[in-house]
C-alpha cells in the first residue's frame, strides 16, 4: 500500500477555503515557518479511500478475536460511544464553575462510588490516566502514609510474577523494589515472604490472580503477615476482570487497589484510546490521595481540595473524563449483578481455551486458571520453533496473537485472555487454528519460521526498529 505522500501531486487539494472575514494579522518574522510544511497534496477522495483502506489493515477487537493475555481486550458496546458524545460532556470544561458541571460531578461521584463498592474500600481518586500511573499514586501515598509516622521505610516487596510496571512505580515513589519469589505452584512462597517482610519493608504490591493466571490462595494470609510487620498492602487490579462480583480486595486485605476502566469496564485501549486508572484507598490513606477528590454535600457535587497529606496532582485536572463516561455506562447497564456474570463467562473462557490446548502446548503450572492462563512453546525448540513463530503465525489466520514471553517466569511463555465478551464459537477457532499451527510445527515448520505471510507488512527486524525508529516520512 502507497504511503499517503506517495499518491500526492503538487498543486492538487481536496478543500475549500472561505474569503477571510476577520482583519488580517502581520505575523512577525520571528513566529514564521523558514520553510513550508511538507504536507501531502491529494484531493478529499484520495484522503478517504487511503485511511479506510489504512483502517482495515489494522487489527482490532471489532474485527476479530484479541487474546492479549494480561490486557482484557473486550468488545467495547458502541452505546458507551454514544453517551462519550454526549454535549453535556464534550461541551464543558474542567475551569467552568461547579454549578454549571453539576451533571459531570454527579456521574464522576457515583461512578467512585460503584467502585469502592464492587472493592470494599472506604476512599478513592479518579485522577490517574493509567495502571501504571494508579500504582504510581498508590505508591506514593504508601511513601507519605510513612513519612507522616516518621517510618524509614525502604523496601515494597514485589513477586516474580507481577506485571513490570510494578518494580518501576516503586522506583519511582521513593521506594526499592524487593523481588519476592513464587513456589512449585506459582503462587507466593510463603516463607519467603515471612522471612523478606522486615521493618523496613513499607509493603507488598500483589496482582491477584498473579500474571499466570492463578489465585492466591493463600491472599488473607499474605495480608496478614504484611500488616503484622506494620506494612501495607497494594493489589494491582489490572487482573480485576476475574474477580467482579466474587472476591473483594478490602475483605482480602488489601489497603489500595487501582481499577483499569479501559480494561475491565469497556472502554477502548492500546490503539483504541486513552486509560483511565482510579485508585480506591482504605481510610487510613484517605488523607493522601490526590487532590481534588469529588465529594456531595446536601446532593451538590463539588471539588474537594481540602486532603490534609494529598501528595498532589497526579493528572491534569480530574483525570480522563471521557473514559469515565464509558466506564460508567457500561456499569450502569450491567448492573450490580452482572458483574459476577462477567468474571464467570472470562474464567470459563480462560480454563476452555487452557484445557484444550494443554496436550499441544507445554502448561507449566497444572491449577485450574482464572480470567487468563500461560501455555509454553519449548516442548517445539527441538523442532526449531520459537513462541514468536507461534504468535506471527496466528496473524495468517486473521488473529490476533496472545502476549508472548510474559510473564518471565515462563521460559516461551504464551499468554492467552479471551475475556468475557468473546463466543464459544470463536473459541473453538482460536483452538483449531492453535492446534493446526502445532501440526505444522511437526509437518512443516518452515511455514512457521517465516510466517506472517498475508500481512500487509512481514516479520520486522525488532531490534533494528528499536535502534533506527523513525517516526516521519522522508524523501
Amino acid at each position: 500500500m502507497e504511503l499517503i505522500f506517495e499518491i500526492s501531486e503538487t498543486g492538487r487539494k481536496g478543500y475549500s477555503l472561505p474569503a477571510c472575514d476577520v482583519p488580517e494579522i502581520d505575523v512577525s518574522e520571528i513566529h514564521r515557518r523558514k520553510s513550508p510544511a511538507e504536507l501531502p497534496e491529494v484531493s478529499e477522495p484520495q484522503v478517504m479511500r487511503h485511511f479506510v483502506n489504512l483502517s482495515v489493515l489494522n487489527h482490532h477487537v471489532d474485527e476479530d478475536f484479541y487474546p492479549l493475555g494480561s490486557c482484557t481486550m473486550k468488545y467495547n458496546p458502541k452505546i458507551n460511544e454514544e453517551a462519550a458524545r454526549l454535549e453535556g460532556f464534550t461541551n464543558i470544561h474542567p475551569l467552568q464553575p461547579e454549578k454549571t458541571t453539576q451533571g459531570a460531578l454527579k456521574l464522576m461521584y457515583e461512578l467512585g462510588e460503584y467502585l469502592k463498592k464492587i472493592v470494599n474500600l472506604e476512599a478513592i481518586t479518579l485522577q490517574p490516566a493509567a495502571g501504571a500511573q494508579g500504582e504510581f499514586s498508590a505508591i506514593s501515598m504508601f511513601k507519605a502514609y510513612f513519612n507522616k509516622k516518621n517510618e524509614n521505610r525502604k523496601y515494597i516487596l514485589v513477586p516474580d510474577s507481577a506485571h513490570g510496571t510494578n518494580p518501576a512505580s516503586v522506583n519511582f515513589s521513593g521506594f526499592k523494589p524487593v523481588t519476592l519469589p513464587s513456589n512449585d505452584k506459582g503462587l507466593v512462597d510463603i516463607d519467603k515472604l515471612k522471612e523478606l517482610m522486615t521493618d523496613e519493608v513499607a509493603g507488598l504490591m500483589l496482582t491477584n490472580p498473579n500474571t499466570l493466571g492463578l489465585f492466591e490462595k493463600s491472599v488473607k494470609l499474605i495480608t496478614e503477615i504484611v500488616h503484622q510487620k506494620g506494612g501495607l498492602v497494594y493489589l494491582d487490579g489490572a487482573n480485576l476482570n476475574a474477580l467482579l462480583g466474587i472476591t473483594r480486595a478490602g475483605d482480602s486485605g488489601f489497603d489500595a487497589v487501582h481499577f483499569n476502566l479501559h480494561k475491565t469496564f469497556s472502554t477502548p485501549h492500546g490503539g483504541g484510546g486513552p486509560g483511565s486508572g482510579p485508585v480506591a484507598v482504605r481510610k487510613i490513606l484517605e488523607n493522601y490521595l490526590p487532590a481534588p477528590t469529588v465529594s456531595m454535600n446536601n446532593k451538590t457535587y463539588f471539588l474537594n481540595y481540602d486532603i490534609p497529606h494529598s501528595i498532589g496532582k497526579v493528572q491534569t485536572f480530574h483525570g480522563n473524563f471521557l473514559v469515565m463516561v464509558k466506564a460508567y455506562t457500561f456499569l450502569r447497564i450491567i448492573g450490580e449483578q452482572g458483574l459476577k456474570e462477567i468474571s464467570k463467562s472470562a474464567i470459563l473462557n480462560a480454563n476452555y481455551i487452557i484445557q484444550s490446548l494443554k496436550n499441544d502446548y507445554y502448561l507449566a503450572y497444572s491449577d485450574f486458571c482464572m480470567h487468563e492462563g500461560v501455555l509454553s512453546g519449548k516442548n517445539l525448540k527441538e523442532r526449531g520453533i520459537k513462541t514468536l513463530d507461534v504468535a506471527k503465525r496466528l496473524l495468517d489466520f486473521g488473529l490476533h496473537a496472545p502476549t508472548v514471553y510474559f510473564p518471565l517466569i515462563v521460559s516461551e511463555a504464551l499468554m492467552i485472555e479471551p475475556t468475557d465478551s468473546e463466543s464459544k464459537e470463536t473459541l473453538d477457532k482460536f483452538i483449531e487454528v492453535m492446534k493446526k499451527i502445532r501440526k505444522e510445527a511437526d509437518d512443516n515448520p518452515d511455514i512457521l519460521k517465516t510466517a506472517p505471510h498475508s500481512t500487509p507488512v512481514r516479520r520486522l527486524d525488532e531490534v533494528k526498529a528499536i535502534k533506527e525508529l523513525k517516526t516521519i516520512w522522508t524523501k
